[in-house]
Protein backbone atom coordinates (compact mmCIF):
# COMPACT_ATOMS: atom_id res chain seq x y z
CA UNK A 1 0.00 0.00 0.00
CA UNK A 2 1.13 3.15 -0.52
CA UNK A 3 2.16 5.81 1.85
CA UNK A 4 -0.10 8.94 1.90
CA UNK A 5 0.68 12.48 -0.20
CA UNK A 6 1.13 15.44 1.93
CA UNK A 7 1.27 18.80 1.11
CA UNK A 8 3.61 21.39 2.40
CA UNK A 9 2.91 24.75 2.69
CA UNK A 10 4.28 27.87 5.10
CA UNK A 11 3.72 31.56 4.76
CA UNK A 12 7.37 31.82 5.62
CA UNK A 13 8.51 31.01 2.03
CA UNK A 14 7.13 32.75 -1.09
CA UNK A 15 3.47 31.29 -2.12
CA UNK A 16 3.43 28.97 -5.08
CA UNK A 17 2.88 31.11 -8.60
CA UNK A 18 0.06 28.67 -9.54
CA UNK A 19 -1.81 25.48 -9.55
CA UNK A 20 1.16 23.49 -7.71
CA UNK A 21 2.15 23.41 -3.58
CA UNK A 22 5.45 24.30 -2.40
CA UNK A 23 6.46 21.01 -1.26
CA UNK A 24 5.16 17.31 -1.22
CA UNK A 25 6.17 15.13 1.78
CA UNK A 26 6.18 11.06 0.10
CA UNK A 27 7.32 7.60 1.07
CA UNK A 28 9.90 9.41 3.17
CA UNK A 29 10.91 12.36 1.08
CA UNK A 30 10.23 15.93 1.04
CA UNK A 31 9.98 17.43 -2.50
CA UNK A 32 10.58 20.99 -2.82
CA UNK A 33 9.07 23.16 -5.66
CA UNK A 34 11.56 25.38 -7.16
CA UNK A 35 12.35 28.17 -5.16
CA UNK A 36 12.82 31.90 -6.53
CA UNK A 37 14.76 34.54 -4.91
CA UNK A 38 12.03 36.62 -3.63
CA UNK A 39 11.46 37.83 -0.37
CA UNK A 40 8.73 36.08 1.53
CA UNK A 41 7.00 39.05 3.25
CA UNK A 42 7.58 41.81 0.34
CA UNK A 43 6.91 39.33 -2.85
CA UNK A 44 10.20 40.93 -4.09
CA UNK A 45 13.33 39.42 -5.80
CA UNK A 46 15.75 40.23 -3.11
CA UNK A 47 18.64 41.91 -5.31
CA UNK A 48 19.65 41.81 -9.26
CA UNK A 49 23.09 40.17 -7.55
CA UNK A 50 23.15 36.74 -7.95
CA UNK A 51 25.29 35.64 -4.71
CA UNK A 52 21.98 37.41 -3.21
CA UNK A 53 19.59 35.61 -5.29
CA UNK A 54 21.30 32.30 -4.65
CA UNK A 55 21.38 32.93 -0.88
CA UNK A 56 17.52 33.76 -0.94
CA UNK A 57 16.40 30.82 -3.22
CA UNK A 58 18.33 28.70 -0.28
CA UNK A 59 16.67 30.65 2.62
CA UNK A 60 13.36 30.02 1.32
CA UNK A 61 13.99 26.05 0.38
CA UNK A 62 15.15 25.90 4.06
CA UNK A 63 11.71 27.24 5.30
CA UNK A 64 9.51 24.86 3.09
CA UNK A 65 11.77 21.86 4.57
CA UNK A 66 11.02 23.60 7.91
CA UNK A 67 7.29 23.11 7.17
CA UNK A 68 8.04 19.81 6.68
CA UNK A 69 9.27 19.39 9.68
CA UNK A 70 13.28 18.27 8.10
CA UNK A 71 16.20 20.73 7.14
CA UNK A 72 18.48 21.35 4.57
CA UNK A 73 20.92 18.93 6.38
CA UNK A 74 18.34 15.92 5.08
CA UNK A 75 18.68 16.95 1.59
CA UNK A 76 19.79 14.88 -0.88
CA UNK A 77 19.72 16.53 -4.39
CA UNK A 78 19.50 20.05 -5.60
CA UNK A 79 18.81 21.43 -9.45
CA UNK A 80 19.77 24.49 -10.02
CA UNK A 81 18.30 26.50 -12.95
CA UNK A 82 20.23 29.88 -14.08
CA UNK A 83 19.02 32.54 -16.52
CA UNK A 84 22.68 32.37 -17.78
CA UNK A 85 25.55 30.00 -17.04
CA UNK A 86 28.47 32.17 -17.03
CA UNK A 87 26.68 32.63 -13.26
CA UNK A 88 27.79 29.76 -12.57
CA UNK A 89 30.79 30.69 -10.80
CA UNK A 90 29.25 33.13 -8.53
CA UNK A 91 26.69 30.78 -8.00
CA UNK A 92 29.14 28.34 -6.79
CA UNK A 93 30.62 31.07 -4.76
CA UNK A 94 27.56 31.46 -2.51
CA UNK A 95 26.28 27.92 -2.82
CA UNK A 96 29.88 27.21 -1.31
CA UNK A 97 29.02 30.03 1.74
CA UNK A 98 25.83 28.15 2.74
CA UNK A 99 26.59 24.40 2.77
CA UNK A 100 27.61 24.16 5.98
CA UNK A 101 23.62 24.26 6.18
CA UNK A 102 23.48 20.65 3.90
CA UNK A 103 25.31 18.91 6.96
CA UNK A 104 28.56 17.00 6.08
CA UNK A 105 27.58 15.57 3.28
CA UNK A 106 26.95 17.72 -0.19
CA UNK A 107 23.65 16.66 -2.07
CA UNK A 108 24.12 15.83 -5.73
CA UNK A 109 23.03 18.49 -7.85
CA UNK A 110 22.49 19.26 -11.25
CA UNK A 111 22.71 22.64 -13.42
CA UNK A 112 21.11 23.93 -16.16
CA UNK A 113 20.86 26.96 -18.18
CA UNK A 114 16.82 28.06 -19.52
CA UNK A 115 15.81 30.68 -21.56
CA UNK A 116 13.74 32.18 -18.74
CA UNK A 117 12.45 32.08 -15.29
CA UNK A 118 9.51 33.33 -13.37
CA UNK A 119 9.75 36.94 -12.80
CA UNK A 120 13.16 37.04 -14.97
CA UNK A 121 14.71 36.14 -12.14
CA UNK A 122 17.99 34.46 -12.47
CA UNK A 123 18.25 31.52 -10.48
CA UNK A 124 15.75 28.55 -9.31
CA UNK A 125 16.50 26.14 -6.90
CA UNK A 126 14.54 22.58 -6.04
CA UNK A 127 14.89 20.38 -3.74
CA UNK A 128 14.22 16.47 -2.30
CA UNK A 129 15.17 15.84 1.14
CA UNK A 130 14.73 12.71 3.24
CA UNK A 131 11.77 13.65 5.62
Amino acid sequence: MASPISIVSTNKAPGALGPYSQGIIANGFVFVSGQLPVVPETGNIISDDIKEQTTQAITNLSKVLEAAQTNLSKVVKTTVYLKDMNHFPSVNEAYEKVITCFGKSRPARACVEVARLPKDVKIEIDAIALN
